[in-house]
C-alpha cells in the first residue's frame, strides 16, 4: 500500500531483539593493535570482534542518521529493545528524533547476559512487537493535529507506517511465528485503538525481518522472502545477513526504497596523501539525496549514467568533480531542484575532507560523464546552514546560448528550420467542429478528405531552408507555388502559373542572378553557388515539385509548359497523359457480358468508348499505326501502348548517320575517304589540295 499523501516511512520502529544469543561474537576479527613501532620481544593484542548486538545497534543508527540528515522533520523512527521484557527508548516526539537521544538511551541497555542453557528467563522478541504494535497506533503530532482539524482531511487520515525486527530465527517455522503473531497482535491493537479517543488504527503495516547470524555460518536455515501481502492490513517480507558488515550493508540498501532515496558518487575528488603531502590522489565519496535530484538527468538517458555499485545491489549515479572557475553568482546556471543530501560512509578520510570542504563555504561543480562521449555540468554540491545540499542545474538549452548544431538525423541549425512555413501549413490545414445536415452525414467524411488534403500538401515539403531553392525565391514563383496545391485550376490560374514560368525563363535567358530576401543560414556570408547551378537547382526542384503535385488535367497543363519551356524529352508529356488516361479508365463503367457472345468486354459491350480513350491520351504523332483487329483482340491492351510508345521514342532519338561516311569512296585496302568540304571551290593559285579523313 503506498500512499504519498500518507506514506509508510511517516511512523518506523526498529525492535531490536536482545536475546543472550546476541551476545556471541559476530566472528569478523578486527585488528586492535594500532601501534606502529614494535620493540624486541612484543607480543601484539589479539584481533577482537564485535558481538552481534554492537553490529546490529550500528547498523540501525547509521539508518537512522541517513533519515534525519536528510528529512529533519516528518520523518519518526522509534527504538524498541526487546529481552524478557520490552524497552522503549523514544517516543514521536521531535525533540526526541535525533541519534545523541538514542545513544543516551542505548548507554543504558546492557550487553546481553552470557548464553546459557540453564536460564530459563523469557527472552523473546515477542515483547518488543507487542510494544512497537501499541506505539505505532499512538498518535504523531502531526497525525493529531490533522486529527483535530476541522476540515474534510481529518476524516480521510490513514496511520501507514514500518517496523524493521532484527532478530535471529532458527528456521523457516519461526518467522512463520513471528509473523503470525505480529498479525494477531496488529488486530488486536485495532480493535482496541477503534474505541479509543487518543489511539489512531493502524491501516496498513509493512513488517520488515532481518535474520542476523555470525559470519562463520555458511548455512542458514532461514530463506530470504520477497515483498508479499498477507491480507490488507499487512505485508512481510524476510532479509538474511550476516552480523559483520552484511547487516549494515543491508539496511543501507532498504533505506533507497523506503523513503525513495537515489545514490551518487562523486569521483575523482583530489586528496593530498596522508603519508607524502607533496603528491596526491583521486577518491570517491557516495552520497544519498531524494530520487528528484536525478529526474531531469536519467529522463531517458538511464541506460547510459546509471552504474551498478560494486558489493551492493542498487544503482548510483556517476558525477565527477569539477571545481568552478571563478564567476559571480549571477553567472552561475539556473537551478531546478535542491534538496538535503548526506554521505553514506560518514567515518572515511575521503567523506571528512569533502564535507569540511563544503562547510568551509566553498561549491563544488559536479560533471555527467556518458558512457556515449561527452559530459554536462549537471549538479552542484553546496552548504547552506551547516547542512549540505545537492542542486540540480538546468542541462537544457539556454536562450542566451547560440542555437546548437544537429549532428544526426535531419535538419540542420535551429534557424535553418522553416518555422514561418510550418505555421502557415499548420493554419491552412486546421481542422475545426462541423455539424453535418443528414445529407452530408455520409461518405466520404468530413476526416478522409483532410487527410488527403494534408498528404496532397505534405508530398513536397522541405524541412529546412537550405534543402530548397524554389521556396527561397516566392518573390518570383508565386502565385504557382500556392495554385499548385488547390484539387482543381481555372483557364486563368493555369495563365498566372505559366507566366511565373514564363518570367523566370526570361530571366535566365538574361543572366539575371536569383536573390532571395532570406538572412545568410548561420551567419554564413560566404560566396553561394553560381548563376547557372543556382538555375539548375531551381529548374529540377520546380519540376519535382510540379510532378507531385497532378491532381488534374489542368495541374498537367502547368507541368506541360515547363517541359515545353525547357526543351524536354515528350515521354515526360505521355506520362502525365498516360497518367491522367488511366484516371479516366477507372471511371468507365467496369467489365460487363457482351450480349451477343456472352464474352467479358469493357464497359458492358462499350469497349470502343474505353479503346478510344486510351488512343486518344497515349497517341502522339510518332507513333505506329494502330494494330488490325483480330478476331483474338478488339482493342490494343495497356502494354501494347506503352511498347508503341517505347518504339516511337527510341526511333526520334535515333542519331542520324554522318553524311561522309555516306558519301565516302571505299579504298582498296580497306576503309574510306570523304571529302571534308565538297562543295568548296578551291583556289588553284594556292596549289593546295582537299583536305582529307581516314
Amino acid at each position: 500500500m503506498n500512499d504519498k499523501r500518507y506514506p509508510a516511512n511517516h511512523k518506523t520502529v526498529f525492535v531490536l531483539d536482545h536475546a543472550p544469543y546476541f551476545g556471541i561474537p559476530c566472528e569478523c576479527l578486527i585488528e586492535f593493535d594500532f601501534t606502529k613501532s614494535r620493540g624486541a620481544g612484543f607480543i601484539p593484542l589479539a584481533p577482537i570482534s564485535k558481538s552481534l548486538w554492537t553490529c546490529s545497534v550500528e547498523a540501525a543508527i547509521e539508518y537512522c542518521r541517513i533519515v534525519w540528515d536528510i528529512f529533519p522533520e516528518g520523518k519518526l523512527v522509534r527504538f524498541v529493545v526487546s529481552d524478557s521484557t520490552a524497552h522503549i527508548l523514544n517516543t514521536w516526539s521531535q525533540s526526541q528524533q535525533n541519534v545523541q537521544h538514542l545513544l543516551n538511551g542505548l548507554s543504558g541497555v546492557s550487553v546481553p547476559p552470557s548464553y546459557r542453557l540453564q536460564d530459563q528467563t523469557d527472552y523473546s522478541v515477542v515483547h518488543g512487537l507487542q510494544a512497537a504494535m501499541k506505539a505505532l497506533c499512538e498518535c504523531s503530532e502531526t497525525q493529531h493535529e490533522r486529527r483535530n482539524s476541522l476540515n474534510e482531511t481529518a476524516s480521510m487520515l490513514m496511520n501507514n507506517c514500518r517496523v524493521i525486527c532484527i532478530t535471529s530465527a532458527r528456521d523457516n517455522t519461526s518467522i512463520k511465528s513471528i509473523q503470525d503473531i505480529f498479525l494477531n497482535e496488529l488486530i488486536q491493537a485495532n480493535k482496541i485503538a477503534a474505541s479509543s479517543d487518543h489511539l489512531i488504527p493502524v491501516n496498513h503495516c509493512h513488517l520488515v525481518i532481518i535474520n542476523v547470524y555470525p559470519n562463520n555460518i555458511e548455512n542458514v536455515a532461514v530463506n530470504p522472502q520477497a515483498l508479499r501481502e498477507i491480507n490488507s492490513l499487512l505485508s512481510c517480507e524476510v532479509h538474511c545477513a550476516k552480523a559483520g558488515g552484511q547487516i549494515a550493508s543491508k539496511l543501507t540498501h532498504l533505506i533507497l526504497p523506503h523513503y525513495d532515496l537515489a545514490s551518487t558518487t562523486v569521483t575523482g575528488i583530489p586528496m593530498k596523501e596522508e603519508q607524502n603531502a607533496s603528491s596526491s590522489a583521486n577518491y570517491d565519496v557516495e552520497i544519498f539525496h531524494p530520487s528528484q535530484v536525478h529526474t531531469a538527468l536519467l529522463k531517458g538517458h538511464s541506460a547510459d549514467v546509471g552504474l551498478i555499485k560494486e558489493g551492493a545491489d542498487y544503482e548510483t549515479v556517476i558525477l565527477k568533480w569539477c571545481t568552478p572557475r571563478g564567476c559571480s553568482v549571477a553567472e552561475m546556471n539556473n537551478c531546478t531542484a535542491m534538496f538535503r543530501a548526506t554521505p553514506v560512509d560518514i567515518n572515511s578520510r575521503p567523506t571528512s575532507c569533502l564535507v569540511n570542504f563544503l562547510l568551509n563555504g566553498r561549491s563544488v561543480m559536479l560533471e555527467t560523464i556518458r558512457r556515449g562521449g561527452g559530459k554536462m555540468i549537471s549538479h552542484l554540491l553546496a552548504a547552506h546552514g551547516g547542512e549540505i545540499f545537492i542542486h540540480s542545474l538546468v542541462t537544457g538549452r539556454s536562450i542566451l546560448e547560440d542555437p546548437p548544431s544537429i549532428s544526426e538525423g535531419s535538419g540542420g541549425r535551429v534557424t535553418d528550420y522553416r518555422i514561418t512555413d510550418f505555421g502557415k501549413l499548420m493554419q491552412t490545414n486546421k481542422l475545426v467542429p462541423l455539424r453535418l445536415s443528414e445529407e452530408e452525414n455520409k461518405p466520404p467524411w468530413p476526416i478522409d478528405k483532410m487527410k488527403e488534403r494534408l498528404n496532397r500538401f505534405t508530398k513536397y515539403w522541405p524541412l529546412t531552408i537550405s534543402n530548397t531553392s524554389i521556396f527561397n525565391f516566392k518573390m518570383h514563383l508565386e502565385p504557382l507555388l500556392s495554385l499548385m496545391l488547390n484539387e482543381s485550376l481555372t483557364d486563368d490560374e493555369v495563365v498566372e502559373c505559366q507566366h511565373c514560368i514564363f518570367t523566370m525563363m526570361t530571366m535566365d535567358s538574361k543572366h539575371e542572378p536569383l536573390q532571395t530576401s532570406l538572412p545568410p543560414i548561420g551567419g554564413n556570408r560566404g560566396k553561394g553557388p553560381k548563376r547557372e547551378e543556382q538555375y539548375r537547382i531551381m529548374w529540377s526542384e520546380l519540376e519535382t515539385y510540379l510532378r507531385s503535385h497532378l491532381h488534374s488535367e489542368q495541374h498537367c497543363r502547368v507541368l506541360h509548359c515547363l517541359l515545353e519551356c525547357r526543351n524536354k524529352d515528350i515521354d515526360d508529356k505521355q506520362h502525365v497523359e498516360l497518367v491522367q488516361a488511366l484516371r479516366e479508365l477507372d471511371h468507365l463503367p467496369k467489365y460487363g457480358r457482351s450480349s451477343r457472345t456472352g464474352t467479358p468486354t469493357l464497359g458492358g459491350g462499350d469497349s470502343t468508348q474505353r479503346t478510344s480513350v486510351i488512343r486518344a491520351t497515349t497517341d502522339s504523332p510518332m507513333s505506329p499505326p494502330p494494330l488490325q483487329q483480330t478476331n483474338r483482340s478488339r482493342h490494343r491492351t495497356l502494354l501494347e501502348v506503352l511498347i508503341s510508345r517505347s518504339n516511337a521514342e527510341n526511333a526520334k532519338n535515333k542519331r542520324p548517320e554522318f553524311f561522309g561516311r555516306l558519301s565516302a569512296e571505299p579504298l582498296p585496302g580497306g576503309g574510306s575517304v570523304a571529302k571534308l568540304y565538297p562543295n568548296l571551290k578551291i583556289d588553284s593559285a594556292l596549289g593546295r589540295d582537299a583536305d582529307r579523313i581516314e
